[in-house]
């Protein structure tokens, strides 16, 4: 892949800089991009089902747009720690007009949050650029073939164990090595199966199966995930750990995921995952125009 200038690519040499996703390629500057996370459940832990019926689910999307998301991504099944699974037919019910929608108006790529194969074809089908999955495209035997054939983009995400079981002791002897080899061993399976490596991201999953101990030791060491060679996407937005760093649970957390994102900007890291996208979006631009992300 296409190298940026030093010192950031002296820094991160396998630095990937480019993502070829369903219908298009994406550049991957210096300043991460920024993924809008547009939830359409009735029991987000992050905005309370306020985006549940579909025509709020759009205009928080195009909100999302305006304000600096360079993409967003449409959910309609909650992944938190003890969350239930959602029918295929009501899942494809809550997303199908909101994917549909933005990708005709919001002119950002789309991904669909999604485990289920049948959901993310027809996601594809109206419009949807990437596969994001959680279970790193493991979860339903079908969608390596449905990322394959349709071409789409995918992130393939670590977590230990299921959104049931994740937060019952998660324990790693080294949660950056074996994080790190379980996303090397997916992106070799996803290429195996057909998917072009210029299409595979990686996520490391804050929060999926981590205490917050493990949390910070990734977050610290994401540098070292550019060496699979695929672009990362960190989800850390208004997760549990910043509230126990504050050291108030209840606090707002905005503030303390900018600062993350800022820190992860320092690390390379090419896609942020976020809900508020007009703070980070600032944050970033301000933090890049004061040297805190060296270009040349």
């Amino acid at each position: 892949m296409a190298r940026i200038p030093t010192p950031f690519a002296n820094r991160f040499p396998c630095r990937a800089t480019r993502w070829r996703l369903r219908t298009k390629e994406l550049l991957l500057p210096a300043r991460p991009l920024l993924m809008g996370i547009v939830n359409v459940t009735p029991d987000s832990f992050s905005d309370g089902g306020r985006f549940f019926d579909p025509e709020a689910a759009i205009r928080h999307g195009l909100e999302l747009a305006a304000a600096g998301a360079d993409l967003l991504d449409v959910g309609g099944e909650r992944t938190r720690p003890n969350s239930e699974p959602v029918a295929p037919n009501e899942e494809l019910r809550r997303v199908m007009g909101v994917v549909e929608a933005l990708s005709r108006r919001a002119a950002r790529p789309i991904s669909i949050d999604t485990s289920k194969a049948s959901v993310a074809a027809a996601a594809v089908s109206a419009g949807a650029e990437i596969i994001n999955d959680v279970t790193a495209l493991s979860g339903d035997p079908q969608m390596s073939v449905v990322a394959y054939e349709t071409g789409a983009a995918v992130v393939a995400m670590h977590m230990q164990g299921t959104p049931q079981t994740m937060q019952i002791s998660p324990h790693y002897d080294d949660v950056v090595v074996e994080v790190l080899e379980y996303l090397r061993q997916r992106r070799d399976a996803l290429i195996s199966a057909g998917i072009a490596a210029e299409r595979i991201a990686l996520d490391p999953g804050i929060g999926f199966g981590k205490t917050h101990a493990h949390n910070l030791a990734l977050l610290a060491a994401c540098e070292r995930f550019h060496d699979l060679g695929c672009p990362l996407v960190v989800g850390h937005s208004r997760k549990g750990f910043i509230g126990k760093v504050l050291g108030n649970k209840e606090a707002d957390t905005t503030a303390g995921s900018v600062g993350v994102a800022c820190a992860l900007a320092v690390k390379g890291v090419q896609i942020i995952r976020v809900h508020d996208a007009a703070a980070a979006s600032q944050a970033l631009l301000l933090f890049e125009a004061a040297g805190g992300i060296a270009h040349n």
